[in-house]
């Protein structure tokens, strides 16, 4: 009876052992939004496809076939972080301080929701970030479209690894924002 208990914490030890160093990312967005007023801008809700919804990183290693980085993952979860930095990034683009991720309360103060499908989102085998991402702007309070678009886009990584792939990745989003403010101007 007093065996099982060692055994099991030597069982637990030893499976700690073996997982090794784990890295963790973020999204980085261009920088802070403006503070104060402007139109307000609500981002969400974020779908992602369902190969990167998960906590590790995702690279293409060749047609149909994927590698999960099991020892490197995000920080948080990914579609909140895509629309916390696309929210930042829009604010920065239409100077407002007036921003917000989903959910939220209620449609007060909003003027445009932007909700986004994110269809690709990984490293590729060639050093490239891919992104592909379906958007929608909502005028609110009515609820009608004012521009929906599918983005596509290839960054590349500045070096190998795992860093630079988020950096590339997160460049990808500030492109996002770019062509999601062009139409909302």
């Amino acid at each position: 009876m007093i065996r099982f208990p060692f055994f099991l914490l030597a069982c637990l030890l030893l499976a700690a052992c073996g997982t090794g160093a784990r890295s963790f990312y973020v999204l980085g967005s261009d920088g802070p939004a403006p503070s104060g007023g402007g139109p307000g801008i609500g981002v969400g809700p974020v779908a992602l496809a369902e190969y990167i919804d998960r906590p590790n990183l995702v690279i293409v290693q060749a047609e149909n076939q994927l590698g999960i980085a099991e020892s490197h993952r995000w920080a948080g979860d990914l579609s909140a972080s895509i629309a916390r930095v696309t929210a930042t990034n829009l604010g920065r683009r239409l100077n407002t301080g007036s921003i917000l991720t989903y959910p939220w309360r209620g449609d007060d103060g909003l003027r445009y929701q932007v909700t986004l499908d994110i269809r690709q989102f990984h490293g590729a085998a060639d050093g490239h970030a891919v992104i592909e991402a379906g958007w929608r702007a909502y005028a609110l309070p009515e609820r009608r479209i004012v521009a929906s678009r599918t983005f596509t886009a290839r960054e590349p990584l500045a070096a190998d690894g795992y860093q630079p792939l988020v950096a590339a990745q997160s460049r990808l989003l500030s492109r996002l924002a770019d062509d999601i403010a062009a139409s909302l101007r």
